[in-house]
């Protein structure tokens, strides 16, 4: 046996050296890993830093276990080696790399439907080495239906990369992830499993473990020696964007600037290319051959930074990236410790800074909120479903007061714990008893508060930032690393120059987002007793509007959370917030897109939260703009469900007649001659003006153009 073992190795470090260069040689947990799954058919965990070379291991071992297949005498023919994989842009870096070693690999996705049964077949002829699928494609209907089944059947090695997404303690939690335990069950004996991750503290890794069952766990050394680690503590948005404009080309080589929101990454984009840096914006809202050719452009060096959300955080593979820079601080170390982890793989030094910001928190709850529902909502779900007729999550939504994507994660958990089943044409209710784990998830819950506020004492330890991180994730050989700005001399200084700082605060303070009319009905309303579908009339419709800022601006995205955030009080709208109002009102009128026509009166929307600040808005407006302030459309009744977190279909239900026009009122729109101007706190799903406007032009109101403190989002 132990000469075997020894063959098995030097096949493994030939292969390796195709793979990674005539000077590559095999880590000892990379063979130790190898060994358990090429000889001994184990199922292995490992934990290993980015860049330490787990796609190595699974290549390395596919090569292996294909050239025993059709071999005379092989007890174990091997089929192709799956792997489940998080995001396409790690599927084409794969299926690159795979090539290098003479493997062919190929990839099962929502972008190629049409070479599936092309690929099915070459699968079948035994020409794939490698299939690289995402955890979502596991349950999709006709994939899981008519394609798993024989996947599983034929499989040599199940790969699972990013494995912490497979535990809900981990920070990216997937549930489509947890259709690997039907996959594991469905695989013949002693197939191989290797699950890789490099973000993992010691309760990801038991309970991922825990999931594979018997693994063996290979867990290294977090340590990341190329890493300088750095925190810069700004005093406001302005202040880091003026540092990154005065020390951007002082980073080296190209590299990554994260943000919260999709908003700072556009918002930081457009200031860094205005200050002339050649950059990029990454995120969910950009369209995919925009964000591939943003990819390509980095990989190349065309720009000096791709600013991204963290939709660019699993996936992407730089060797030499140069810096990772935050502006704002993710809500866990482990995610931290992830999208760091990008740079300094092949270069010999990499800037790691944090510019954490005061807003950092607000932001952190915002997407909490969006966590798996309470159990009333998720009950109403269940019973809205049935069990021989299948609905679409579109058909549901009018039904159940989630908005689409927290419901879809809910059906997605449900489907994975038994209670319903996804399907050609939607979801079915299995009819299977269910229950409401309220104690696990407050327990994650209390872990995500602990993970903030360790991220908080990462910012301002005094104690070797590389330490403190592998300490958070559990590495018991943490030591000082003598290279972050505890250790050693800081490199870069707070300081920013009054010149980018003025530019910051004037490009930050530009007042001004446009509020888009709403112009189709949500489906389904018919099944919640509201006789609206399809279009809006035009003569219903509004016209484009504005607003100061968003809630998640860098900008003005602050102040305006103190006005109309959820714990804000009402008050009489100050004036720094009135004088851009007036600057937008201005830009409105005279800028690029003015409005059709200049408004002749001002309406407010009345308000039960906030009287005070809608009524001394519209009353400023009206004052300013030395027009007549009409009244408010009055809300009517004690104001239904649907509220912000809820979707469009519950929001139309509950203000489909909640709002009156006063007879008053309606007189005076019938006389004029030119649009209202109608004035709100904050627009969230945009329902409330699209009712009001409704309203209001039924009422008689040439047109309405919309004006609002904020827009969320």
């Amino acid at each position: 046996m132990g000469d075997e073992r020894a063959a098995v190795r030097e096949q493994a470090e030939a292969v390796l050296r195709r793979l990674a260069g005539e000077h590559a040689r095999l880590r000892e947990d990379q063979w130790r890993a190898i060994e358990a799954l090429v000889v001994d058919r184990r199922r292995v965990l490992c934990v290993q830093r980015t860049g330490w070379g787990k796609s190595a291991v699974y290549f390395v071992a596919t090569a292996l276990l294909r050239a025993r297949t059709g071999l005379a005498g092989a007890e174990e023919p091997t089929g192709p080696t799956v792997i489940v994989s998080p995001l396409l842009a790690l599927m084409r870096n794969q299926v690159e790399a795979a090539a290098r070693a003479g493997i062919r690999a190929r990839t099962i996705n929502s972008a190629n439907l049409d070479e599936w049964n092309e690929i099915t077949a070459e699968i079948q002829a035994g020409a794939v080495d490698v299939l690289l699928i995402s955890p979502e494609r596991l349950n999709n209907p006709d994939f899981r239906d008519g394609v798993l089944p024989k996947l599983a059947a034929t499989t040599g090695l199940l790969v699972v990369d990013e494995a912490h997404c497979v535990s809900d303690w981990g920070h990216d939690f997937r549930p489509d992830y947890r259709r690997l335990r039907t996959f594991l069950a469905e695989l013949p004996e002693r197939t191989p499993v290797l699950a890789t991750t490099a973000t993992a503290n010691a309760r990801v890794t038991q309970d991922v473990a825990e999931q594979l069952d018997d693994a063996l766990v290979l867990r290294g050394t977090l340590d990341r020696e190329s890493l300088r680690l750095g925190v810069l503590d700004l005093p406001s948005p302005a202040h880091r964007l003026a540092w990154l404009a005065d020390h951007l080309d002082q980073l080296p080589g190209s590299g990554i600037v994260y943000t919260l929101t999709v908003a700072a990454a556009g918002e930081t984009a457009e200031f860094l290319r205005s200050r002339g840096y050649p950059v990029a914006s990454y995120t969910g809202q950009v369209e995919d051959a925009d964000r591939r050719a943003a990819e390509q452009d980095l990989l190349d060096n065309k720009i000096k930074a791709l600013v991204a959300t963290s939709a660019l955080g699993m996936g992407f593979d730089k060797p030499d990236l140069g810096f990772v820079v935050h502006l704002g601080a993710p809500p866990s170390p482990i995610a931290y410790y992830q999208q760091v982890g990008r740079a300094g793989r092949a270069v010999e030094h990499a800037e790691v800074l944090l510019l954490p910001g005061v807003e950092d928190a607000a932001i952190w709850r915002y997407f909490a909120s969006l966590a798996f529902p309470p159990e009333q909502q998720v009950r109403a779900v269940l019973a809205a479903l049935h069990t021989d007729r299948p609905l679409s999550t579109q058909a549901l939504e009018p039904l159940v007061d989630l908005r689409r994507a927290r419901l879809e994660l809910m059906l997605k958990v449900l489907d994975v714990d038994g209670a319903v089943r996804r399907v050609r044409g939607g979801w079915l209710a299995t009819g299977e008893p269910w229950v409401y784990d309220e104690a696990r998830l407050r327990r994650v819950a209390e872990a995500r508060t602990v993970e903030q506020q360790a991220m908080r004492e990462y910012a301002t330890t005094s104690d070797c930032r590389m330490r403190y991180l592998r300490e958070r994730l559990d590495d018991t050989g943490a030591a000082d690393c003598g290279r972050c700005d505890r250790c050693a001399d800081p490199l870069f200084t707070p300081d920013v120059s009054t010149a980018a700082l003025g530019a910051a605060q004037t490009f930050l303070g530009r007042p001004g987002v446009e509020i888009p009319p709403k112009k189709l009905w949500p489906t389904g309303l018919d099944a919640v007793g509201v006789p609206l579908k399809g279009r809006i009339s035009p003569a219903e419709q509004a016209l484009p509007g504005r607003a100061v800022g968003r809630l998640s601006d860098l900008g003005w995205g602050g102040r305006l959370r103190d006005l109309v955030g959820p714990e804000a009080p009402d008050a009489l709208v100050p004036d720094d917030v009135a004088g851009a109002v007036v600057e937008v009102l201005k830009a409105w009128a005279h800028g690029d897109d003015p409005w059709p026509r200049r408004p002749v009166a001002v309406v407010a929307v009345g308000s039960r939260q906030r009287p005070r600040l809608v009524g001394s808005l519209a009353e400023r407006i009206a004052a300013v703009g030395r027009l007549p302030l009409l009244g408010e459309v009055t809300p009517t009744g004690p104001g239904g469900p649907g509220g912000p977190r809820g979707n469009s279909a519950q929001r139309v239900r509950a203000l489909h007649d909640a709002f009156t026009v006063p007879a008053g009122l309606a007189a005076e729109l019938a006389e004029l001659a030119g649009p209202v101007l109608l004035v709100d706190d904050l627009v969230d799903s945009g329902w409330t003006m699209t009712m009001v406007t409704r309203e209001l032009r039924r009422a008689g109101a040439p047109d309405v153009l919309p004006l609002a403190l904020a827009v969320a989002g």
